[in-house]
């Protein structure tokens, strides 16, 4: 017999309450990356991560 959730408001604000950890989980771990590629020198892959963790993400992340 299956097994049903009885309180679905329950699980879904669990869900909700990560929801902005994952966001600024990919915005700090993009920008770790931008960074460290830009002191590996790179030219073209940092500024792209950078941008898209500062004016993207991270936005994202508050709004959220």
């Amino acid at each position: 017999m299956a097994k049903f959730d009885r309180n679905p408001v329950a699980s879904s604000s669990r869900d909700a309450s990560r929801r902005p950890w994952l966001y600024w989980g990919l915005a700090m771990g993009t920008l770790i990356l931008g960074f460290a590629d830009l002191v590996r020198g790179g030219e073209t892959l940092a500024p792209i991560l950078l941008v898209v963790g500062y004016c993207v993400l991270v936005p994202l992340a508050i709004l959220r």
